[in-house]
């Protein structure tokens, strides 16, 4: 059966997994690309990147992980761009990975919007979804066809899942640093969860909640 993950998702020491004014210059806001700071000496970013070398200790584990089985990936319309209103206002717009994203599968658009479907590159198709969180999972299971569903962010999309229930597994790398101001994923509790492992490297602290079943 297929779990829902959070995988890899940088929050900084007091919560906020972007940074305040985000913008088509910063996406992650000011600050915000600190965050993912820790992951950029892995193997797996470098092979990601085409690039050679790269350290294969526990952040390159993590890092892995998260890309490992996943068969569908669920978004929300910030983090898939800046636009906002109606597409129309920028309807050129195809997300900030260029013509070859890096799912290389279905990913699923929470939005108020309605939008055809989108074909890219490498095997990622872009469908927004506009009739909730429940129908954008329902709809991503079936995509990933006995594979894992990530639920990629930004912070409001996941807590929505958080709050109903529906998450199995969150990886939160805990980044030290203070951002102060953003998009706060940790500013609620998230009862029926509870934190299973934890590790520090050098560059970030790795905590795992599991979803409790009774």
């Amino acid at each position: 059966m297929s779990k829902l993950r959070v995988q890899n998702f940088c929050i900084s020491l007091d919560g906020y997994g972007a940074g305040a004014g985000q913008s088509r210059e910063e996406p992650l806001g000011t600050g915000g690309e600190r965050l993912h700071e820790w992951f950029f000496p892995t193997r797996m970013w470098h092979e990601m990147t085409g690039q050679e070398g790269g350290t294969t200790g526990l952040d390159n584990q993590y890092l892995t992980e998260g890309h490992t089985g996943i068969g569908a990936t669920i978004m929300g319309r910030n983090m898939f761009g800046p636009v906002r209103g109606p597409w129309s206002s920028d309807p050129s717009w195809s997300g900030w990975w260029g013509p070859n994203p890096p799912y290389h599968h279905d990913v699923f658009v929470l939005t108020h919007e309605p939008r055809e479907s989108m074909e890219m590159e490498g095997g990622t198709v872009f469908h927004f979804v506009t009739d909730g969180i429940e129908s954008a999972l329902e709809r991503a299971v079936k995509a990933a066809a006995g594979q894992d569903v990530l639920v990629a962010g930004g912070a409001s999309t996941i807590k929505q899942y958080l709050r109903a229930g529906l998450v199995d597994i969150v990886h939160l790398p805990v980044v030290p640093i203070l951002l102060g101001r953003g998009e706060r994923l940790l500013d609620e509790p998230f009862p029926g969860y509870e934190c299973t492992s934890f590790v520090s490297t050098d560059a970030v602290t790795h905590y795992r909640l599991d979803r409790v079943r009774s």
